[in-house]
This record gives structure tokens, C-alpha cells and sequence, in this order.
């Protein structure tokens, strides 16, 4: 347990930030599933599902959830897996 004011403040802290980033982390999770579902249906709406995977990781990498080379190379699998499902 925390023993002072500071240590407590950061413990707050850090729960906040842990709760924030699995959020985040569910979301991609769920961006991608729905992609690699929509990809695998041959589903015209898969273009905008990849558009909304590649923000969310965007966004994840510019706040730091994920690496930003992490969420290149995600949305480098997740274009390639699209293209090679459009053809």
C-alpha cells in the first residue's frame, strides 16, 4: 500500500490510466475482429472498417497505448490482408 501522499496520488493515477488504456485496447481488439469478419465475408464494408482500425491505431499510437511502429505495422497487415481480399 501507498504510504505517501505522493505515492497514493500516483496510485490513483496509474488505475485511471490502466482503465483508460484497456479501453483503447478493447476497441482495436474490436476494430480488428470486425475487419478480419467483414474481410472474410467479402463485405463491401470492409474499406470502412480498415479506415476506422487504421485511425483507432492512429490515435492509440499518438496518446502512446501502443507503439507507433507497433500500429504501422498493424495497419501495414490490415491494408495487405484487405488488398489480398479485394482481388
Amino acid at each position: 500500500m501507498a504510504n505517501t501522499k505522493s505515492a497514493i496520488k500516483a496510485a490513483r493515477q496509474n488505475a485511471r490510466r490502466a482503465a483508460r488504456n484497456r479501453s483503447i485496447k478493447t476497441r482495436i481488439k474490436t476494430l480488428r475482429k470486425k475487419l478480419d469478419a467483414l474481410l472474410k465475408a467479402k463485405d463491401p464494408a470492409a474499406k470502412a472498417a480498415a479506415s476506422d482500425y487504421a485511425s483507432a491505431m492512429d490515435k492509440a499510437a499518438k496518446v502512446g497505448v501502443v507503439h507507433r511502429n507497433a500500429a504501422g505495422r498493424a495497419k501495414a497487415h490490415a491494408s495487405k490482408a484487405f488488398a489480398s481480399a479485394k482481388a
